[in-house]
């Protein structure tokens, strides 16, 4: 997704099935990183030691990166297949620029 909000937009619609396995796993770790991220606020309110803040912010940074990871394998692994199968080169497209943006 650009930088630009997409609040109000019609949903897109993909030509092949959109089938999510992981949702529920994926939104249980957006829980947790949010939990942890808001834990780490507070260490930075209360004015705790900036090397245990900066450690903390790591183990965000990881779990947040863990759960881009299992949506781009599962992406793959049901919308890049099958875009494959059927030609759709936009799916190839929009996933490099995803992964382009990702690994920033």
């Amino acid at each position: 997704m650009d930088n630009k909000s997409r609040q109000g937009d019609e949903p897109e619609i993909h030509p092949h099935p959109h089938i999510h396995t992981n949702t529920k796993a994926v939104l249980n770790r957006f829980s947790r990183a949010i939990g942890h991220m808001e834990s780490v606020k507070r260490m930075v309110e209360e004015g705790r030691d900036c090397s245990e803040v900066l450690i903390q912010i790591a183990a965000v940074k990881s779990a947040v990166n863990n759960i881009g990871k299992m949506i781009l394998e599962e992406h793959i692994r049901h919308c890049v297949v099958a875009a494959a199968a059927t030609g759709d080169q936009k799916v190839i497209e929009d996933l490099n620029k995803a992964i382009d943006t990702f690994v920033r």
